[in-house]
């Protein structure tokens, strides 16, 4: 581990301060302070994070691993993105969303190979084009929400024009139906997921701003439920449900007209 940090000048000894949220470097450790010959704003090449408050030092470590495994076995690339569940505090999460946008044609099984091997953690890797990307954002709630809480190599700079693609949003919507032919059998988690996709497609219809947190707010109060009751899955069904499938069907009726007027 290398930390980069400026010599204070003391009383009686100069000094260097680290940060006490680290990795290694612990006290009592023999270390070498060398001078810095590179500027300081050259060598530091920190991540952006978007809409993450804090996040455990051991998954920081983690997405450096994994963009520096990039970088090193994809030549040219635009960005890459970590996003999904491992952003979310804790260690709940079975695996970890990565975005890499890129024109080179690359290996994807080669590097999700590499980066279980290192980091123990299996990726769930989507590579895209930046006009992909863009066009993704434009007419997917998926999209949207996959990058309103994230963390990027390079800074984000994207304007979205919204364009509702009616087909599209019925797939997204029939993902949803599952909540309703399988409650029974589903985990509290399951659920919650199932329901935000319903949510995030009422939303984009409705031409509001897409995040996790907005979403939540949107689920609690029209269930009058925690988004943790939600995940321990202490549901009423039969009072659940009921709500749930007026706004499937209000949402379904919704994207059916739309289709039927597209096709016109």
């Amino acid at each position: 581990m290398e930390i980069i940090s400026r010599i204070s000048k003391g009383t009686k000894m100069d000094q260097v301060y680290l940060p006490k949220t680290r990795i290694g470097l612990e006290p009592g450790e023999y270390v070498v302070v060398t001078p810095l010959n590179k500027k300081l704003d050259q060598i530091s090449n920190k991540p952006f994070f978007y809409n993450i408050k804090g996040l455990e030092p051991i998954k920081i470590q983690i997405i450096n691993e994994i963009f520096s495994i990039i970088e090193r076995n994809i030549k040219d690339y635009e960005n890459m993105i970590i996003t999904g569940s491992f952003l979310e505090k804790g260690f709940n999460f079975n695996d970890i969303d990565i975005l890499i946008i890129t024109d080179e044609k690359i290996n994807k099984k080669e590097i999700k190979t590499i980066i279980l091997n290192k980091s123990g953690i299996d990726p769930d890797i989507l590579i895209l084009n930046n006009k992909s990307l863009i066009q993704g954002l434009n007419t997917d709630p998926l999209y949207q929400m996959m990058l309103s809480s994230c963390i990027s190599k390079k800074r984000l700079i994207y304007q979205i024009k919204k364009e509702i693609n009616y087909k599209l949003l019925d797939l997204h919507l029939l993902k949803s139906k599952i909540f309703i032919d399988s409650f029974d059998v589903l985990t509290g988690r399951e659920k919650y997921y199932l329901i935000r996709n319903l949510f995030s497609i009422k939303l984009f219809m409705q031409n509001k701003k897409l995040s996790s947190n907005i979403i939540n707010k949107e689920i609690e109060n029209e269930f009058d439920l925690s988004i943790n009751e939600i995940k321990q899955n202490m549901i009423d069904k039969s009072k659940f449900l009921l709500k749930y499938k007026k706004i499937y069907s209000n949402l379904f009726n919704k994207i059916m007209d739309g289709i039927k007027n597209a096709s016109k």
